[in-house]
């Protein structure tokens, strides 16, 4: 589906065509990209980063944007909200800056199409989860013909891993090993959004791992919507522990994380390659949505109550330290007190290290949605309520156990709320908890991507603290380190120069690999 819309503030300015960079002497147009939603738009955000300068545009810097790109989500309610709240804020900018465009892609877009160009007239370009790739072409077909672009595909156009990418860390990244979903859950739209389930092969999947760790990296996050059914497309049902298997052969790659498998189809070869693949970490997001049989017949989920137990058994079994993260839904249509309490005790039984949990919201489009029994919001809050503060306890509670362990911790660039007063760092466990260090006087300070190892001395419900003596304290200086010196100083246009036989960095999609001698 490909529309063409008249856009009354729309400029004429003359395009540059799709891939191409502005002419020598012409300032480059900036960019922004905002995201909503989930890891899968997080990453399909560095697509449209790494296209967007691939046609010469450059990342804006300060508030002003020539081009704002809005990717976005439309799992709950307020998701429309926050978009057209942040498109009105625009309108007035935009007026007031001639040649500024605005771009809306994502689920929403998937699902608003045309209702997105009848609310806020002054977007230019709509788009879609399946034509990514678009972007750049359309701001230039809006930009040529002072019209608004609606380009919404209802099948995939082309992997997203293929497009040009621009990498939000250059120590951790996300890989895409599918798109799509094949299941039918009653209280979500992604899979009328993003399509059924597309596989890549495990060499294109390996072979991007393999460019990302030659950059510097050294954490990857493997991304699926169902992420360990992977193979069912070609055939194999132990695709993914072959794939996590794989992974552990990747040299310099040390951690090795995956999100979000369905436990319907976790099986037992998956425990067992987490178990005995040293990178793959000792963390699991497992989604619940809801510990009543009853609520998980109704949501369409494929598992019940004793299997997701029975699965957490054994992965602790095979693992005993590894934190395990999930989703609830309160108060989905039909849900009773007695259902309600069947999810508050699958909570205490699993002792969540974290717990993502969401108030039901009434998508349009979703069979739940048109379900009889929609609870009043009082009653939703309230459970909220309960949930939250059941789960508080027992983060905490679980995060005290860590009290007195010496963990190794990749230093992010990212620091807590209170560093500037606390003059602490920030960084992931192997269990992906959270620390926030201090780095004892007269000793080294890591970079984004070093690993310090540390004593935990206090425990929160959501985070660690520790503040070691120098004694307690290692540092183990990283390639992903050095990779964060080079990314600095080719920022600040002074590139550092590659040792002898190294490649410099590259950000664009999926390299060709370098050809090794020995």
């Amino acid at each position: 589906m490909s529309l063409t819309i008249p856009s009354p503030q729309s400029d004429a300015t003359p395009s540059v065509e799709a891939g191409a960079v502005p002419q020598s002497g012409a300032m480059p147009r900036t960019y922004q990209v905002r995201t909503f939603g989930c890891q899968m738009n997080v990453h399909d955000s560095e697509r449209m980063s790494g296209m967007l300068e691939a046609a010469g545009y450059v990342p804006a810097e300060g508030g002003h944007a020539d081009v704002v790109v809005f990717n976005t989500c439309a799992v709950r309610e307020n998701a429309d909200n926050k978009l057209y709240g942040n498109l009105g804020i625009l309108a007035p900018v935009k007026a007031a800056n001639p040649g500024m465009q605005i771009a809306v892609g994502g689920c929403l877009a998937q699902k608003d199409r045309e209702t997105i160009l009848k609310k806020a007239p002054w977007v230019d370009a709509v788009f879609g989860t399946h034509n990514v790739g678009a972007l750049p072409a359309l701001l230039d077909r809006a930009r040529h013909n002072n019209e608004a672009q609606l380009e919404i595909l209802e099948s995939l156009d082309v992997f997203p891993s293929t497009l040009p990418t621009k990498r939000d860390s250059v120590y951790s990244g996300w890989v895409s090993i599918s798109v799509g979903c094949n299941n039918t859950c009653t209280f979500c739209i992604v899979p009328a959004l993003r399509g059924k389930e597309k596989d890549r092969r495990p060499g294109e999947i390996l072979a991007e791992i393999q460019a990302l760790v030659d950059d510097g990296a050294i954490e990857v996050t493997l991304l699926g919507q169902n992420v360990n059914s992977y193979g069912v497309e070609f055939g194999d049902r132990q695709a993914f522990s072959k794939l996590l298997r794989a992974c552990g052969g990747i040299e310099g790659l040390e951690r090795v994380r995956f999100t979000s498998p369905h436990p319907a189809a976790f099986t037992d070869d998956v425990i067992d390659a987490m178990a005995e693949t040293p990178n793959v970490m000792p963390q699991l997001h497992m989604p619940l949505q809801s510990g009543s049989d009853s609520i998980l017949r109704a949501m369409k989920r494929s598992y019940r109550s004793t299997k997701f137990l029975g699965i957490l058994d054994k992965v602790r079994e095979r693992i005993p330290h590894a934190a395990i993260s999930t989703d609830i839904i309160v108060g989905f249509p039909g849900e009773t007190e007695e259902d309600f309490q069947a999810t508050l005790d699958v909570v205490e039984q699993s002792r969540f290290a974290t717990a993502f949990t969401f108030q039901y919201s009434k998508r349009p489009g979703t069979p739940a949605a048109d379900l009889p029994d929609q609870l009043p919001k009082a009653v939703v809050q309230e459970r909220f309520e309960r949930l939250t503060a059941l789960q508080d306890r027992i983060a905490a509670e679980e995060n005290r156990k860590q009290l007195g362990r010496r963990l190794e911790v990749m230093v992010t660039a990212q620091s807590g709320r209170k560093s500037e007063e606390t003059h602490r760092l920030s960084g992931r466990s192997q269990d992906q908890r959270l620390v926030h260090f201090s780095v004892p006087e007269g000793a080294p300070a890591p970079r984004p991507g070093d690993l310090v190892t540390v004593t935990i001395t206090e425990a929160a419900a959501f985070h660690l603290v520790s503040d070691p003596t120098l004694e307690d304290y290692s540092l183990r200086r990283s390639r992903a380190g050095d990779a964060w010196d080079r990314s600095q100083a080719d920022s600040c246009g002074a590139p550092s120069p590659a040792s002898p036989g190294e490649r410099k960095g590259v950000s664009l999609g999926m390299p060709a690999l370098p050809l090794r001698t020995r």
